[in-house]
């Protein structure tokens, strides 16, 4: 039976203050109607000078005894804010009151990844890294899916804000961002997350607004993916259609140790690569293996000199591919105009040799190396000055803090005005992280430079189909949504992972001091 309630509040001086207090309880309250079927529609009534003085709602239940259950536990009711009402039963049409694209469940699971001891400026990676993999469900059945960090702290916030999203529709996601601006606050946020300190993740400093960029685009790309699959359409088309139909990727080479130092961790199989033979010899193999046409190798580990050595061999071993390399901001100014003018000719460009628009700036103007980016321009209110000051040529975008799909497009075209090129940054991720980049590259305005990826690095993935490089590039998909399917084995497997481990976030500093416990991170510049 369907029900109409109109409430009326208390009109005491502590009445308003009564409904801010209880609002929160009352929506959560809502949504768990919502997802059983049994809140159809409502809101605030208000007087003719806009004043709330009461609420409506339209209800569905078995029969009074339901709405009247309902309103014992009601926190409007329990907390005084309505002081009178009345229930009517009503005639409606017997129709579907859940659109196909109503949230009714959203699922965030934690899961371990094996990840091989890659070296980089702060240690090295762990045996396993966490990540953490959504799925929304609609009204119908359809599930969107979406991928990203697993630590602990973002893993807190992640379940919070999935709990927010019951009722809402995944065709709006524009709703993400006034949700997130809602309930992802300094209060409710762990602190380090928030508090506009450098990020361990090298990119950038923390920040209220790149935290609630984060959880935007987790829950974005899901809703996307789900609005794919209702429409019988690619994600692709959702921002406006590809213009391209193929992503480059560069092969990511990295030094690195034949195996963790502690017994019975993952082996990858790939070899010790710590000098410049055996940089050149993982180079060619990912070449052997993917086809890459571009190389990028992780700096900031050892002196600079013996990089640029490595940078001069892949250049002499492989002369038509362009190389670049990426030091994590471990030199001084002074070091990166010295490792500019040395490699001028030698590579493509120079990633982040040091850190900041000022010195990034002074870098370029001194030795004319273009410079790529994903530490000193992470938000829209950086680019101003960074044009301004010429720190960045190359924009190595990433849709998991720049806010998800639509924010990478709009970046690229506000990149393409100004005269900058894009490429994207990655980080230790599986194959709906993936899909979700080459969406994005597709659409995005301007020259894309081929992008980063650790894939050839993983051994673990949660889609039953794992992408595959041809001639160093993957086809965009045009299946509906991001064009994959989650393998709920192979996810069940990692998250048995995670619960049987005590790893719980993503530490290379703790790592490399399983084998040096006298190392300490290095500070910056180290060089």
């Amino acid at each position: 039976m369907y029900f109409l309630v109109t409430a009326t509040d208390f009109t005491d001086a502590d009445a308003p203050a009564r409904r801010n207090a209880s609002r929160p309880q009352h929506l959560r309250g809502l949504e768990q109607l919502a997802a059983r079927g049994e809140f159809l529609s409502g809101g605030a009534v208000r007087d003719e000078s806009g004043r709330v003085i009461g609420s409506s709602a339209n209800v569905r239940f078995d029969d009074e005894a339901g709405v009247q259950a309902w309103l014992k536990r009601e926190p409007y009711v329990t907390d005084r804010v309505w002081e009178h009402v009345e229930v009517a039963p009503i005639a409606l049409l017997d129709v579907a009151v859940e659109p196909r694209s109503i949230v009714t469940a959203v699922r965030v699971t934690p899961i371990l990844i094996a990840d091989g001891p890659l070296l980089n400026m702060q240690g090295v990676h762990q045996p396993y890294t966490p990540r953490s993999i959504v799925e929304v469900e609609t009204a119908d059945g359809t599930i969107g899916l979406g991928e990203s960090y697993g630590d602990d702290d973002y893993l807190q916030v992640f379940t919070d804000f999935a709990a927010r999203l019951v009722g809402e529709s995944v065709l709006s996601p524009n709703r993400l961002w006034t949700l997130a601006e809602q309930f992802v606050t300094v209060e409710s946020s762990p602190s380090k997350l928030v508090d506009n300190l450098p990020s361990h993740n090298v990119f950038g400093d923390n920040s209220l607004h790149k935290l609630r960029a984060t959880v935007v685009s987790l829950f974005e790309v899901a809703f996307l993916d789900a609005s794919g699959h209702l429409l019988g359409v690619p994600v692709h088309e959702l921002l406006g259609g590809k213009v391209r139909d193929r992503i480059d990727f560069a092969a990511y080479l990295f030094y690195r140790w034949a195996e963790h130092p502690t017994e019975g961790m993952p082996s990858d199989e790939w070899p010790e690569a710590l000098d410049p033979a055996g940089i050149v010899a993982q180079a060619q193999r990912m070449i052997d293996l993917h086809g890459f046409h571009s190389l990028k190798l992780k700096g900031g580990v050892f002196p600079p000199d013996e990089e640029i050595a490595a940078v001069r061999a892949l250049h002499d071993a492989f002369p038509d591919v362009p190389v670049r390399l990426d030091p994590n901001g471990a030199w001084s100014e002074e070091t990166s105009i010295r490792v500019a003018r040395e490699l001028d000719g030698v590579i493509e460009y120079l990633e982040d040799p040091v850190v900041g628009r000022a010195p990034m700036g002074r870098v370029h103007e001194t030795t004319g190396m273009p410079l790529a980016t994903n530490m000193c321009v992470t938000r829209l209110e950086e680019i101003p000055e960074a044009v301004a000051l010429g720190s960045v040529q190359v924009l190595l975008t990433d849709h998991h803090y720049w806010g998800g799909l639509r924010a990478t497009q709009k970046l690229s075209a506000i990149c393409s005005t100004f005269g900058m090129s894009l490429s994207m940054h990655s980080n230790s991720h599986l194959g709906i992280s993936l899909a979700a980049m080459i969406h994005a590259a597709s659409v995005a305005d301007g020259h894309l430079h081929a992008c980063d990826t650790h894939r050839p690095w993983q051994t673990d993935d949660v889609i039953t189909e794992p992408h595959t490089f041809t001639d160093g590039a993957i086809i965009v998909s045009d299946a509906p949504g991001l064009g994959i399917t989650l393998d709920r084995d192979a996810l069940a497997a990692l998250h048995e992972r995670w619960l049987q481990s005590d790893v719980r976030s993503r530490d290379d500093v703790a790592a490399m001091q399983v084998r040096y416990p006298e190392f300490e991170k290095p500070p910056v510049p180290h060089w």
